[in-house]
């Protein structure tokens, strides 16, 4: 299957440029009600994906940083804990499943490693339940219970 199919385009994707402050990353993410979001560059390149636990954490190790001044630190200061890989579009299920094991959504870049879009966990579970549940019901409808 073709991942096109369950990719949530670009247009769609609440993402923040790493040349974004603290706060303006911070306002974003709560005003979506997002524990994390893809960083892209200025380009469109994605960098990787930051979390309210790399926010909290910055802040935390920065004591004499208050949300006041949040405005004057960039977002590619702050450390990305996780390293959220992403696929080509052209990568096949079993890399997006794999993937999926130990990330909320998969990025999805272009060959030119621009960002185009994220697959979300819950589809890919949603599609693999289907072709659990399919092959079960055609055999109860069969007669052949398993």
């Amino acid at each position: 299957m073709n991942i096109a199919f369950f990719l949530l385009p670009k247009q769609e994707v609440v993402c923040v440029k790493e040349s974004a402050t603290l706060r303006q990353t911070l306002e974003r993410m709560e005003h979506y009600r997002y524990t994390a979001v893809p960083v892209l560059t200025d380009e469109g390149r994605y960098v990787g994906t930051v979390t309210e636990g790399d926010l909290l954490w910055f802040m935390k190790n920065h004591g004499e940083l208050s949300f006041d001044q949040s405005h004057r630190v960039l977002l590619s200061e702050v450390p990305l804990r996780l390293n959220n890989r992403p696929v080509r579009i052209d990568a096949n299920m079993e890399d997006l499943i794999s993937l999926a094991k130990t990330q909320n959504f998969v990025p999805v870049v272009d060959d030119m490693s621009s960002f185009i879009g994220i697959v979300r966990r819950s589809d890919i579970i949603d599609y693999c339940e289907r072709l659990l549940i399919a092959p079960a019901t055609d055999e109860k409808l069969l007669g052949r219970e398993a």
